[in-house]
């Protein structure tokens, strides 16, 4: 019993432990930032404070003391967070205003916000909290060093006046094409005698909008670290090259802009911000200014680009040469490094609709081409001006007729040689008049002999009556096939059989049957096809289509006419012989096959018999 009344503890002992862990583990602090912070004069400063492991409500009072450099023992009442009374009075006036306020962020957390600093702000800031707890136990306030700086950042647009004068107080008016560079300039400059970076950005705003953080958009900066961003709408054009912005000496920037577009219009500022680094290591901005670089406009080649024809309507007859002028007009940027143009003629028969099919272009590198269908002619699309081109068809051709407009496109040439076409406009429609031929063919098909038996040569002649047409006509003819099934002609387009040209060169198609084909001309105007070995796959319907060429002094040639014969139906009949050859080999084999029967079952029958004996 001695033993164990030895190892009891006094009785106030665990009382006395229990306080001292408790004196260990909690105890009020309040939070400030670390100092001294530098802030310039003119701009608004925040300054946080909270306080942690308090007792009481969660919701705690703050109040607000600075200290002059003059009076460092003097407190000033700035600002309380339950007392409205509580502003000494050279900080009432500015309180009241909503000038110097403190905001709280949650029950235990506030900020204290000055508006615009004044040279006499700066001293030592003290935030205290008063007691809500049990007993006095921790920091009940915390202070952090607060030091103004002059405001000595300047701003303004470049290329500046000489040293020393203002800058023009109305900001220029400049017009750019679109496609064009516009390239401007900026001057930032700070004699903050503490360590800060400059950040310069150019954003641009719609003219008579009052300047904004919401409605000025950002077109490109330089951070405070020197790492150079778009805004989001521009974000494309800095990766590819076509928005370059660059410091050039100690203290301009230079933003250019490539391929000017149409909602690049607007007025252009420059803005620059200094940050400094408070002693946590984060970066605070101290200043900022703006000024109003130049109002833009951009001068779209589509309000500009502008097409006449010449000249008048024309009338001219075939093979004489058609000679038509596209003249393309307007305010536009030469072509070069920023701009470029192509220009065609289309034509669409008279009376249909829409702008035609392509005749010849030129493209943007000035070389030519024809469109589809004008292979093998003499056309010519070259440039005889500075904005004048001609197209000119040596030998016009009746199909030529029909009603021309001249296509001029714009292109702006973005980063590289990557072109994008910014604007298209058409002339009014030009009609064009040739003269027909009067050229009238007919034609008359049949078969020779009127039957034709399968093995046999059918020989299919073609007559050709002219009226009309100039000297030099010559005449081709084609003979074509239409197949039957069931008794009906097939869904199947004709198909070409053989022919013979204008210039006496013969042209084989594809016989039905497979077989050899002949085509030859048989007289002035008469011409013969010849299906050798007649077989059934021949069977069909045939005619025969003329047309007249003529052939103009740049030696091409035109249809000038054409025509279709009647129907020549083509049936392979089988001879006599072969008539009754086939039911003489039908019962011949039926003959054989009945006989072979009757043997075997006979056959089978007896010998059944001879083994049962």
């Amino acid at each position: 019993m001695g033993a164990l009344r030895a190892t009891l503890l006094p009785p106030s002992l665990p009382l006395l432990l229990l306080l001292m862990l408790g004196m260990g583990c909690w105890a009020r602090e309040v939070l400030v930032p670390e100092g001294p912070l530098y802030r310039v004069a003119g701009t608004a400063v925040s300054i946080s404070c909270n306080v942690t492991e308090y007792e009481g409500p969660a919701q705690q009072n703050f109040e607000w003391f600075l200290y002059r450099p003059e009076a460092p023992d003097t407190p000033l009442s700035i600002v309380s967070t339950k007392d409205a009374q509580f502003s000494y009075a050279i900080f009432k006036p500015r309180v009241l205003a909503g000038e110097v306020q403190v905001q709280r962020l949650q029950g235990d957390a506030v900020v204290l916000k000055i508006a615009r600093l004044q040279v006499q702000d700066a001293g030592i800031y003290e935030c205290h909290t008063p007691s809500t707890d049990s007993r006095y136990l921790g920091s009940y306030s915390s202070k952090v060093e607060l030091r103004v700086l002059p405001d000595v950042l300047q701003v303004s647009a470049a290329p500046p006046g000489p040293r020393g004068r203002q800058a023009p107080t109305s900001p220029p008016r400049l017009t750019v094409h679109e496609g064009q560079e516009l390239a401007l300039g900026c001057l930032a400059r700070t004699s903050t005698q503490k360590h800060t970076h400059l950040a310069v950005s150019f954003g641009r705003s719609v003219p008579e909008v009052p300047v904004g953080r919401a409605t000025l958009q950002e077109v490109v900066g330089i951070r405070s670290d020197l790492a150079v961003e778009a805004g989001a709408p521009y974000a494309e054009r800095l990766a590819a090259g076509e928005l370059r912005l660059g410091k050039e000496g100690s203290d301009r920037y230079r933003m250019v802009v490539g391929g000017a577009q149409a909602g690049d219009a607007g007025t252009y500022h420059c803005t620059a911000a200094e940050w400094i680094q408070d002693p946590d290591g984060s970066w605070a901005q101290i200043a900022e200014k703006r000024t109003v670089l130049a109002h833009v406009d951009v001068q779209t080649l589509s309000s500009q680009l502008a097409v006449t024809v010449g000249p008048g309507e024309h009338r001219i007859g075939p093979g004489e040469p058609l000679e038509l002028l596209c003249n393309v007009s307007g305010a536009l940027p030469p072509a070069g490094r920023h701009a470029a143009y192509s220009v065609g003629w289309e034509m669409a028969p008279a009376g249909a609709p829409g702008p035609g099919r392509l005749v010849a272009q030129l493209d943007t590198e000035g070389v030519g081409s024809l469109g589809p269908g004008y292979e093998g002619r003499h056309i010519a699309m070259e440039k005889v001006a500075s904005r004048t081109y001609r197209l000119r068809l040596e030998a016009a051709r009746p199909g030529d007729a029909g009603t021309y407009r001249c296509l001029a496109k714009a292109y702006v040439r973005g980063s590289g040689t990557r072109l994008r076409e910014a604007a298209s406009a058409r002339s009014r429609p030009l009609p064009v008049h040739v003269r027909e031929e009067g050229v009238v063919l007919e034609a008359v098909a049949w078969l020779a002999g009127g039957t034709v038996y399968r093995g046999e040569t059918a020989s299919l002649l073609c007559n050709i009556s002219v009226r009309g047409g100039p000297p030099g006509l010559r005449l081709a003819a084609s003979w074509w096939v239409e197949r039957s099934e069931d008794g009906e002609l097939s869904s199947v387009p004709a198909q070409l059989v053989g022919g013979v040209g204008q210039d006496g060169v013969a042209e084989l198609g594809v016989r039905p049957g497979g077989g050899p084909v002949s085509v030859e001309l048989v007289g002035p105007r008469s011409h013969r096809l010849r299906l050798h070995s007649l077989g059934p796959e021949d069977e069909g319907v045939y005619h025969c289509a003329p047309s007249a060429w003529v052939q103009h002094a740049d030696y091409s040639w035109y249809q000038a006419g054409s025509a279709r014969s009647g129907p020549v139906t083509v049936y392979p009949y089988m001879h006599a012989l072969d008539t009754l050859f086939v039911p003489l080999l039908v019962g011949t084999a039926v003959a054989l096959v009945t006989g072979a029967t009757v043997l075997g079952t006979i056959t089978c029958c007896f010998m059944k018999r001879l083994r049962k004996r």
